[in-house]
């Protein structure tokens, strides 16, 4: 905005955790200023930081905005990643599963104006994070790694 290069606008920060693993949405669910320390318990590994450096400063960035914070467990990060796959088409990793699934709860509590222009950032293949997912979904086709295999499924 001060480059003029979008227009200006009002904003809010959000932030997702995982259950398992949630300093931040903990803090901010408690109102408090610290953020205490977790031992990560959660398929999230890429967000499994017990003691995040930057806490305080998610925790201003959400308050300061009018924001809000969610967590969610590992069954919703599953669903998350499903949701993301059967409805966009993209198939993303736990981190993508988690804020996906935030976003649902937030909405859900009327937290997120389902109106409103929301923007995820959503960065990880879910080819990372395959073993998150392996109980609940599988390959539907297996084929040898060969152009003609390939070719033979008719998908081309």
């Amino acid at each position: 905005m001060k480059l003029g290069l979008v227009d200006e606008a009002t904003w809010k920060v959000y932030g997702a955790q995982a259950t398992g693993c949630s300093p931040i949405a903990t803090a901010y669910e408690n109102g408090w200023d610290t953020v205490k320390p977790v031992k990560p318990q959660t398929i999230a590994r890429s967000l499994a930081i017990g003691n995040p450096a930057d806490g305080p400063y998610a925790l201003d960035a959400v308050r300061r905005t009018g924001g809000a914070m969610g967590h969610v467990s590992d069954e919703q990060v599953v669903e998350g990643i499903r949701l993301l796959a059967r409805t966009e088409g993209l198939f993303a990793e736990t981190a993508g599963g988690v804020t996906v699934a935030t976003l649902k709860q937030l909405l859900e509590r009327g937290q997120i104006d389902p109106e409103a222009e929301t923007v995820l950032y959503n960065t990880g293949d879910g080819l990372k994070t395959l073993d998150a997912v392996a109980g609940v979904v599988g390959p539907s086709a297996t084929i040898t790694p060969s152009y003609g295999a390939f070719m033979k499924t008719g998908l081309a």
